[in-house]
């Protein structure tokens, strides 16, 4: 593949968190992207950081989490929710771009949405693993009567979510489908940080996470993360389904995330721009 070249006045970028979506994106920016240059990574493990990014072309300093927005105009969230406001509170207060793929902590940090109009700063959710965001944005530009969504997983890529661990549900030998949740998009976030900020994203592009409804099913017969959702507007009734490759670092990671996360920001500078 050939090298695209950054440019004079590219934007630069820093990347917080370096596992299963952050570390592919650190390495597509390093290669060069047209108008955008990797300037700074993060995560919580700094030495173990700047062993991933030995073998880089360039040269990138490894700093805090906090640190990121001094160093970058765009900072790409890829980490932990449970760092999701050390690394979103300071790019905002900066006035930066903020890339997040932690949808679900944001539902609990609507308030950074009003700080960032105060900033100048902007906040980007990248599609992820979930297709079809262009038309539920469209359709609430009307009225949206109903949104649903439906998730399965193998159950692997479930382990060690809170929401299991409270109601004591052990997936372990589990040998046909279970439905393991049913309730809003905002309640799922909560219960399922690590493994549905596709509904977190999607009840932000349409209803909000209170109207938005969620079923997350256990499946041993899967191997891919299923995601299919329906829509009712007075626009027009849609309905779209996916099946996303697992990652191989993160199976509670879709491949495409990494890819949606890669497109946003080309988005943010190409000269052809394709979608609302």
């Amino acid at each position: 593949m050939a090298i695209e070249t950054s440019g004079a006045g590219a934007l630069r970028v820093g990347v917080g968190g370096l596992g299963a979506i952050g570390l592919p994106l650190a390495r597509r920016l390093d290669r060069g992207l047209h108008g955008l240059e990797l300037a700074a990574v993060s995560a919580r493990d700094r030495s173990g950081a700047a062993a991933k990014i030995a073998n880089f072309q360039r040269p990138v300093p490894v700093v805090s989490l906090a640190d990121l927005a001094a160093r970058a105009d765009i900072v790409v969230e890829c980490a932990p929710a449970a760092v999701f406001a050390e690394i979103a509170e300071a790019a905002i207060d900066a006035g930066r771009t903020f890339v997040t793929v932690s949808c679900g902590a944001l539902l609990e940090r609507m308030d950074l949405v009003e700080r960032a109009k105060e900033t100048g700063a902007r906040i980007v959710v990248p599609s992820g693993a979930l297709l079809g965001l262009d038309a539920v944005r469209a359709a609430a530009e009307g009225t949206i009567h109903s949104v649903r969504m439906v998730t399965r997983k193998p159950p692997g890529s479930l382990a060690g979510a809170p929401y299991l661990e409270a109601k004591g549900i052990d997936l372990t030998g589990l040998r046909e489908p279970l439905k393991i949740f049913e309730g809003t998009a905002r309640e799922g976030a909560r219960g399922f940080p690590a493994n549905v900020n596709v509904a977190a994203a999607l009840s932000l592009a349409g209803i909000g996470p209170d109207n938005t409804q969620l079923e997350i099913w256990a499946d041993p017969a899967l191997s891919r993360n299923t995601h299919h959702v329906m829509v009712e507007a007075d626009s027009a009734r849609f309905e779209f389904k996916i099946e996303s490759v697992p990652s191989e670092e993160n199976p509670r990671t879709g491949k495409i995330t990494s890819l949606s996360v890669l497109a946003a920001l080309r988005g943010l500078t190409a000269p052809l721009k394709v979608g609302t």
